[in-house]
């Protein structure tokens, strides 16, 4: 089964997927970011996650994805945050993937062992997981694939 784990954002969304044939030796197959461009609209951002998470999806097929839930903050970015988390599970359900979605803390606990585990933690347990030799980059990548790990974990 691939899973596509998903760090929610407007500005960069990270992704991260993995092949877990054997459930004991889950394998990463890609991560990285979709960013889009602070000078454009907010809708013209929104299509360009949509755009890129299509086409990601095409190439490796995701039997089910892991979505990051969200928690407000109090900051001036939660509205589009929240827009763009819109659009993630809109892509995924047009291609009629399974979502599961994880608060913060469970994706900590379930990765790190700690539901206040902190980044570093949480990146040493994802390399230990994924037997990656180098952490991967940038920070939102890595966390999703924490977030796929977590999907895999609670299967």
């Amino acid at each position: 089964m691939i899973i596509l784990g998903i760090d929610p954002g407007l500005a960069r969304v990270g992704f991260g997927l993995i092949d877990t044939k054997n459930r004991n030796k889950p394998q990463m197959l890609d991560c990285g970011i979709i960013k889009t461009n602070k000078e454009e609209s907010d809708g013209e951002r929104m299509v360009e996650i949509a755009k890129d998470l299509s086409e990601l999806i095409l190439k490796w097929k995701p039997d089910m994805a892991a979505v990051e839930k969200f928690f407000f903050y109090k900051s001036s970015t939660t509205i589009s945050v929240v827009q763009a988390r819109g659009v993630l599970i809109m892509t995924l359900a047009s291609f009629q993937i399974p979502i599961t979605e994880f608060p913060p803390m469970q994706i900590k606990l379930a990765v790190a062992g700690s539901g206040h585990a902190n980044k570093n933690e949480v990146l040493e347990a994802v390399m230990r997981e994924l037997n990656l030799e180098k952490p991967p980059r940038p920070d939102d990548a890595a966390d999703a694939l924490a977030i796929a790990l977590t999907g895999l974990f609670q299967e």
